[in-house]
């Protein structure tokens, strides 16, 4: 009995390239195509209500806007500025919100009476008031301003209870502790983050970012803070006294925006970047990223993680909504079949065999593509014919082509193939190798191919000028492409030593910080 005939080998591409998915990939995917608005303005705040039904704020130019998360749409405009807005932020009940403007003044608005009326007016600040938020006893506000003051007001009253005016710079960004209603946390643009305590009249902990601070989030036990400057964000215990825990990032431009997601174990980071990065807060790595069309400058979860929304720099706001049940099903019940008597009967046997029946498989013949029935004959010029001549494979399969040429060369049947042809069919198979012969997963073959052509028809190509053309056009790419290699190989020369270098650096400085904690010991 004659061996059944092995299939020419075709090349595999790694499939392996994206990596595997994990349950935050996963997790973070399962998100609708985005909703778009165009605001007025760059969007740098965006903050959800803490009260059901979880309505945001969106903060863009001279205004404040209450959007909905069930339909998108704008529920109430608060206008009442008469230059640009900073940071709408929700009392921790939903009723009230606080917002700071161009003009140094800090707004109390009520969110039930569609935020027409300004409730109260505090003033004190000489520069614009970029921070305004609620303290945890309902009964407070903090506010920070580009006069370099961090302010703590009594809401009832109107008035200023304690200022702090500790940094050397403007201050862009602050935080609330969630457990004590006396602790506030500020970052600057002097590379500092101060944690104040309004019972003193000084800071109680002051840390050095090392550039200038955009965003700080206070984890909520408030043992903790998050500092993000330049590309970095870095992680500091406020028990230790300030002792840096951690420092991660993967940013390319400068980060803008922290919030956590409703557990507290994930951290979304808004960057210039056009990125929002999801770290994982038990190892700081990150486990996903969500890219935009502009600048992010703001980015905020609601409470119950249904919906996601990212301002920026040029005025666009995206809103994303996580997938339901229902959502997730439409796709299949569109695609249902129909369970009609014909659909139930279709790939079923006409007659269903009994325990007692005796049944004869029927393998069915395999098929063979044209390529592997020509090979399977020996005729080797038909079986390279049959996929150089055919254009879909030529051009969108080229990993087939190589694959046949593979098979030949180990039939030796490569010479017999490619002789004896005409001046069309050599055009198209240097066509062919001038497309590809620069794949590193095809040169070696092709570079063989090629080689074996000039030996066939080195004699007569001078009889053919459109020959003679494809011929120096695939030189001058082959030339080329060995100058790319000279110049990458120089390059990671170049790499190689400055990382020796660097890591030589690295040794020694650990040596000498050793020997002065060794020598601290003794003293």
């Amino acid at each position: 009995m004659a061996a059944s005939y092995k299939k020419a080998p075709v090349l595999q591409a790694p499939t392996d390239i994206g990596g595997q998915f994990t349950r935050d990939t996963v997790y973070w995917q399962e998100l609708e195509f985005p909703v778009t608005i165009k605001e007025f303005g760059a969007v740098s705040h965006i903050e959800f209500s803490p009260t059901e039904p979880h309505h945001f704020a969106v903060t863009s130019a001279s205004r404040v806007q209450l959007y909905s998360p069930q339909t998108n749409q704008v529920l109430k405009g608060i206008s009442r500025f008469k230059d640009t807005a900073y940071c709408g932020s929700f009392r921790s009940d939903g009723k009230l919100i606080v917002a700071g403007g161009e003009e140094g003044l800090i707004r109390l608005f009520d969110t039930s009476h569609g935020g027409r009326s300004i409730l109260r007016t505090f003033r004190g600040h000489e520069g614009a008031v970029h921070v305004s938020k609620f303290c945890s006893d309902n009964l407070h506000i903090m506010s920070c301003s580009d006069d370099n003051t961090v302010k703590y007001w009594d809401m009832a009253s109107e008035s200023e209870v304690s200022s702090f005016d500790e940094h050397k710079d403007y201050i862009r960004t602050g935080a609330v502790s969630t457990t004590s209603k006396d602790l506030l946390l500020t970052g600057s643009y002097d590379h500092t983050a101060k944690l104040f305590d309004v019972r003193t009249e000084s800071s109680l902990l002051t840390v050095n970012h090392e550039q200038p601070i955009d965003a700080v989030l206070m984890f909520p036990n408030s043992n903790m803070f998050l500092t993000a400057g330049g590309t970095l964000i870095k992680v500091w215990d406020v028990l230790s006294g300030g002792r840096l825990l951690a420092t991660f990032g993967s940013h390319h431009k400068t980060v803008t925006s922290l919030c956590f997601n409703s557990t507290n174990d994930r951290l979304l980071a808004g960057s210039l970047d056009r990125h929002v990065k999801i770290y994982d807060l038990t190892n700081y790595k990150t486990v996903h990223s969500l890219s935009y069309p502009g600048a992010v400058l703001s980015v905020a979860v609601s409470p119950n993680e249904k919906t996601i929304a990212v301002g920026m720099a040029d005025g666009m706001l995206s809103i994303q909504h996580r997938k339901t049940e229902s959502t997730q099903n439409e796709k299949a019940i569109k695609t249902k079949k129909s369970k009609n008597y014909r659909y139930f009967l279709k790939n079923k046997p006409a007659y269903q065999p009994t325990q007692d029946d005796l049944v004869v498989q029927h393998d069915r013949r395999e098929r063979l593509a044209k390529y592997d029935r020509h090979l399977k004959k020996f005729e080797y010029s038909k079986a390279l014919d049959a996929v150089l001549s055919d254009k879909i494979m030529r051009s969108k399969s080229p990993d087939v082509v190589v694959s046949v040429f593979q098979e030949l060369i180990r039939r030796e049947g490569l010479k017999i193939a490619i002789s004896g042809r005409d001046e069309k069919w050599l055009q198209l198979l240097l066509s062919f190798l001038y497309k590809h012969i620069t794949n590193g997963r095809f040169i070696n073959t092709l570079l063989d191919v090629t080689s074996l052509v000039i030996e066939i028809y080195l004699s007569v190509v001078s009889q053919s000028p459109e020959l003679v053309t494809q011929f120096e056009r695939l030189q001058n790419k082959i030339d080329n492409e060995l100058k790319y290699q000279e110049n990458m190989l120089e390059v990671m020369g170049v790499l190689d030593v400055i990382f020796a270098s660097s890591a030589s650096d690295t040794v020694a400085i650990d040596t000498v910080a050793e020997n002065n904690t060794s020598e601290i010991t003794v003293r």
